[in-house]
């Protein structure tokens, strides 16, 4: 057994190859619409449940509270938590409501609350990388500068003029005008710090802060393509739950829930000997 993966990793891992291969079947018989496919939505809901879980049990250990890479673990499984929720809200709004793609909604609500916890989870870790040692460096400096700046760049690029196609629709009231701003500044924003975080502590704590970072980056990374696939195939009606977008969501969160798991002082440990 891989010394940086606990049981609980394993379990998240074995949770995402049963929703891989439940989502293969749903793809070669090209079922669109039905209940299976709103039932593999509340699914994915329910694995970043179980990765939320995991995150609060890994933070237990770091003494919750009482430390910062204990704040940071919290708030990430948090933030997993409350996406989760909106998943769940979603599902229900297919299942029972037969609304197919509910914008605005409450599921929004709980969506939108994970970025700024995903946001402060971030923060938290950087008293443990050592982040305001090296943003003192003329390289920390250059990097809190430009990778904003290219991150807005792009973000504004793929989720405004791609994915909505440059314009900004005014005549949905302005719930939704607020959450068609709050996803793409909420990415910018998460995505930027996440960015920062990683360029900023790699070679940081002798290496065991690396491939939790790298993992959780990567998590927040394919979330990003995920919302900018998501928010392209409903600007072109074509978006279908369980179609290949929700499968880059679940991937996303699988990817965010193993990077939690990784959070473990006794992986640390095992890992020194």
């Amino acid at each position: 057994m891989d010394k940086r993966i606990s049981k609980s990793g394993f379990l998240i891992i074995g949770l995402y190859i049963v929703m891989l291969l439940w989502w293969l079947t749903i793809f070669n018989r090209g079922i669109i619409d039905t209940t299976e496919n709103y039932l593999f939505g509340g699914a994915i809901g329910v694995l970043t449940v179980i990765g939320g879980i995991v995150g609060l049990i890994k933070a237990k250990r770091w003494g919750g509270f009482r430390s910062s890479t204990g704040k940071s673990v919290i708030f990430l499984s948090t933030g997993l938590l409350t996406w989760a929720i909106g998943t769940l809200i979603f599902a229900y709004y297919n299942l029972f409501l037969d609304i197919a793609v509910p914008y605005p909604s409450l599921a929004d609500v709980a969506y939108i609350v994970s970025w700024p916890l995903w946001t402060i989870g971030i923060l938290y870790l950087s008293p443990a990388i050592g982040l305001k040692y090296q943003l003192k460096k003329m390289s920390g400096k250059v990097f809190l500068l430009i990778i904003p700046l290219v991150t807005i760049f792009l973000s504004y690029y793929l989720l405004f003029v791609i994915g909505r196609g440059g314009v900004i629709d005014l005549s949905g009231g302005s719930l939704k005008l607020f959450f068609d701003l709050a996803y793409p500044i909420g990415d910018i924003v998460i995505l930027s710090i996440t960015a920062l975080v990683y360029s900023l502590s790699f070679n940081y704590l002798g290496g065991f802060f690396k491939f939790p970072i790298i993992v959780i980056m990567l998590g927040f990374v394919l979330n990003y393509l995920a919302d900018f696939s998501f928010s392209y195939t409903t600007t072109q009606e074509t978006f279908d739950v369980a179609n290949w977008n929700d499968l880059l969501f679940t991937t996303a969160m699988f990817v965010l829930s193993v990077g939690l798991s990784l959070f473990d002082p006794h992986l640390l440990n095992k890992t020194e000997k």
